[in-house]
């Protein structure tokens, strides 16, 4: 019997979850209580629609003819895809036999043994580095980072092509001693490909409002571009 993944949304044209034109799956239900989430309706899994892998890509084959010209591909994301591994172990199995190029996006807080068979049909990896500093990331996101250093150390045991974002969030992330410690971590894992920076803005405050759920960074300032690149800058060790 196929395994039922609880899925908050489809987006049909993604061009920021990895190369190529994506069809990206959003998933419900994540761990992580990140301050400055945009998808904070993504937390509970309450009111997600269910969805075999076969249905799933039943909606994907209809967007192949221009995920195939632009060398795009499947991107699931959240929520945490990954606290539903049977399933997005389904789906990728199923986009490999298509030829379908697959990644997933994740904070890696996952255990490391529920994952390592997904891991086997997946591509590429977007992990979201959300603070060096222990005591920072609890603050930040409610959970501590130690599954999500086994889970990074993990992909490089097995050389398995890594994305880091990284949200430059004022106040929170930019901090230069932070984002040096970022560097010094991140520096140590050879199957890391690229390092993108993603500018805090507020656009998901409007999701935590239909919620009744005081949204924790009010009045915090996006950051400006030239905070942009010089966080860029450092985190890629002064390219």
């Amino acid at each position: 019997m196929e395994t039922k993944g609880k899925v908050h949304s489809f987006e049909t044209f993604g061009t920021v979850d990895g190369p190529g034109i994506r069809f990206v799956v959003f998933m419900k239900g994540c761990p992580l209580k990140c301050k400055y989430c945009h998808n904070r309706d993504t937390w509970s899994a309450e009111g997600a629609q269910l969805y075999t892998a076969e249905e799933v890509m039943t909606e994907v084959r209809k967007y192949r003819n221009f995920i195939d010209s632009s060398k795009g591909g499947i991107t699931v994301s959240g929520g945490e895809a990954l606290i539903q591994p049977q399933f997005i172990l389904e789906l990728f199995k199923k986009c490999k036999e298509e030829g379908i190029h697959t990644a997933v996006d994740t904070s890696g807080y996952v255990n490391v043994e529920d994952v390592k068979e997904v891991m086997e049909y997946t591509d590429l990896v977007l992990l979201d580095l959300k603070h060096a500093d222990e005591l920072k990331h609890r603050d930040l996101t409610g959970v501590d980072n130690e599954k999500i250093k086994r889970f990074t150390e993990y992909l490089c045991d097995i050389n398995k092509p890594v994305w880091i974002r990284y949200v430059l969030v004022p106040g929170y992330t930019d901090d230069e001693e932070d984002l040096l410690a970022a560097h010094d971590y991140l520096k140590n894992f050879k199957n890391i490909e690229k390092i993108e920076v993603l500018p805090y803005h507020s656009m998901g405050k409007v999701k935590w409002e239909n919620l009744n759920a005081e949204y924790p960074l009010e009045g915090v300032r996006e950051p400006t571009a030239d905070e942009v690149e010089r966080a860029q800058r450092i985190l890629r060790g002064g390219e």
